[in-house]
């Protein structure tokens, strides 16, 4: 008999945030999936398990390229999803851990995607992780969204082209991964006088989780990659 697929969020980094939901799944897995890119030098995901729980597991490191070619990305999902089918079809329960929700921007989707297509026999559960912005807005303590307002989340390294048609349009908008295109970000944020309303955050849940509305002084400045930007058109 095949053994089980979880998908887990673990959250934004802080381990007390971990689910416990997720804390029991991950009791009972016995292979321990870990995505790695090509310019990973630690699981995040992995640090919050190995904070929340002391026992040993049997890893499994995924590699996923950085990317945007389509057949290469299929390849390594293929390849990713038939490395976990096998050690399914042992009987061994399997868990995919990724930070946050792992159907917001995950590389989880792509592997349910092929076990379902392909394996559709396996058993999977999916348990959702809170997200880094919805950390962010409960770290800042400002609503996200109120009454009747609208809200966007789009990632700032793919969707900057489209980025003023979504100011335009909502009243709150969450960029994720804001590091690589911060400055032109700010630039985009200066042209249409909404500097003033933007909030930068980075590494939230972790101790050196930081905050500024002083978007300038990060200007052309190395910025980690766990950053975002939530801009909110109405608020002081």
């Amino acid at each position: 008999m095949p053994g089980k697929f979880f998908g887990i969020g673990v959250g934004p980094g802080d381990p007390e945030l971990l689910t416990f939901k997720a804390y029991k799944a991950l009791e009972q897995t016995e292979i321990l999936c870990i995505p790695k890119s090509s310019g990973d030098k630690e699981s995040l995901a992995l640090s919050v398990v190995s904070k929340m729980l002391s026992r040993e597991f049997n890893y499994l490191e995924l590699h996923f390229p950085m990317s945007m070619d389509a057949k290469v990305l299929k390849e390594s999902w293929d390849k990713a999803g038939q490395a976990v089918a096998e050690c399914l079809l042992q009987g061994r329960s399997v868990s995919f851990v990724t930070i946050g929700d792992p159907m917001f921007y995950s590389t989880y989707g792509y592997l349910l995607r092929y076990l379902k297509n392909n394996h559709p026999d396996v058993e999977t559960q999916t348990i959702p992780g809170i997200t880094a912005f919805s950390a962010c807005a409960s770290y800042l303590q400002i609503p996200l969204v109120e009454a009747e307002e609208t809200v966007a989340v789009i990632p700032a390294a793919y969707g900057l082209d489209k980025f003023r048609d979504v100011l335009d349009s909502f009243d709150n908008i969450v960029l994720m991964k804001v590091n690589r295109r911060f400055d032109d970000v700010l630039a985009e944020l200066e042209k249409l006088g909404l500097k003033d309303k933007a909030v930068f955050i980075s590494r939230v849940g972790y101790p050196e989780q930081y905050a500024t509305r002083d978007l300038d002084s990060l200007a052309g400045k190395k910025l980690d990659y766990m950053s975002l930007i939530i801009v909110q058109k109405r608020r002081d």
